[in-house]
């Protein structure tokens, strides 16, 4: 079994030595210890007298075979929790078990694991195929079987014409499935993937997402894969973790957190163009729930109204969150004027300016004529609308979701 689990794990930068001089002297003088760091240490991590938390109780059973992406902006702490697993970096506190083993103080070569690094991580000086066939070489595998092992990885990654060429004479596509492949020779328990998309162009990543996708379908092992990009996240992911300042946010299938997004972090990270939230309130009108939004008011779905029930949610100011594509041009509704107009073919992306906001809606193109797409120019008033299952109502105060 490849089951991961990560059981309440911590990791915890210490302060340098010139950090630790400069808090004694301060404990000195004040007679007690004040933890002194530059202001941009302070905005996100949280800061303790043994150093700065980059990882917070992160608790995780990842299943066997599975697909899990760990998600975030950059510093959430989703890389350092993948190099923890990986033993390239020291666990402060918690368990970390693969399958029946604690491994907190296993060797990463011990580990059973293969990672793939965003730099792609290979030897020069060496062929694709010496390159794919060196950790076997290090194992003191049997010729044949590496020769066996490297073709066959060659193979499901198509680059089995490359195998006598140098790394320098590749793309960086082909660079990025020769460092998968050298790590999928080893059958590991489990990959490890830290961005190995990101240096690729918008066209590649596509492709190479393709990839991966049928790589996955053709080798049993465990996925854990680490991108700030949530369209990798949600086509890639089994399950989606989404981190921020070390703190699990959500974790659900790409479809759950899209659907039900557990707060506004989650809410406007996933999803393009992001989500568009309004201040309205929550009323009720006759039992059922509704939302109003300077005026416009529109009863929530069936669905919504059991939640908010269940949770005996009381009328409220709220934070409600619309996606783009929920929204729609109304002859009834909220008064707004187009910014932008940027055509997509067969959409339209329209920045409009409401209630003091920025907010963009997607107009589809397919029954409009060329002069119904012309006339939604610059400067046009237009006025939104939505309906009831589309809306997500948060708490003004915490950014929770109500129905959660």
């Amino acid at each position: 079994m490849a089951n991961v689990t990560l059981k309440n794990i911590k990791k915890i930068y210490p302060f340098s030595g010139d950090d630790i001089k400069r808090n004694k002297r301060k404990a000195k003088a004040k007679k007690k210890v004040e933890i002194e760091v530059p202001e941009e240490e302070k905005v996100n991590l949280q800061v303790t007298e043994q150093g700065v938390v980059a990882v917070q109780e992160f608790n995780l059973e990842i299943q066997d075979k599975e697909f899990i992406v760990l998600v975030g902006p950059s510093g959430c702490g989703k890389s350092t929790t993948l190099r923890m697993v990986a033993g390239l970096e020291e666990i402060s506190e918690g368990e970390l078990w693969i399958g029946d083993k604690l491994v907190n103080d296993v060797a990463p070569k011990d580990r059973d694991i293969a990672m793939v690094f965003q730099n792609y991580a290979l030897y020069p000086h060496m062929t694709v195929y010496d390159n794919l066939a060196f950790a076997l070489k290090l194992r003191h595998t049997p010729k044949a079987e590496i020769d066996r092992k490297v073709k066959e990885a060659a193979e499901i990654l198509d680059i089995t014409q490359y195998l006598g060429r140098k790394p320098k004479a590749l793309s960086g596509g082909q660079r990025q499935r020769v460092a998968i492949g050298r790590a999928i020779v080893r059958d590991p328990k489990v990959m490890l993937m830290d961005e190995p998309l990101s240096n690729l162009d918008a066209k590649l990543r596509n492709q190479m997402r393709a990839e991966i996708i049928k790589l996955r379908e053709r080798i049993n092992t465990t996925f854990i894969y680490v991108t700030h990009d949530q369209t990798e996240a949600m086509t890639l992911g089994d399950r989606i973790v989404i981190m921020k300042d070390g703190f699990i946010q959500q974790i659900g299938t790409p479809q759950e957190v899209f659907n039900h997004p557990y707060n506004l972090f989650v809410a406007g990270f996933i999803g393009s163009p992001q989500m568009n939230f309004f201040d309205a309130k929550l009323v009720k009108q006759n039992g059922k729930y509704a939302v109003d939004l300077a005026g416009y008011v529109v009863e929530l779905s069936e669905e919504k109204q059991a939640k908010l029930a269940a949770n005996n949610v009381e009328e409220q100011e709220i934070t409600l969150g619309v996606r783009p594509d929920h929204l729609s041009l109304v002859d009834e509704g909220v008064a707004a004027t187009i910014d932008v107009h940027e055509l997509m073919g067969s959409s339209i992306h329209l920045h409009v300016n409401t209630l003091g906001k920025d907010v963009v809606l997607i107009v589809s193109t397919m029954n409009m004529t060329g002069a119904e797409v012309k006339a939604l120019a610059a400067g046009v008033p237009v006025k939104l609308g939505f309906i009831g299952s589309v809306c997500h109502v948060f708490n003004k105060e915490t950014g929770i979701n109500l129905e959660a």
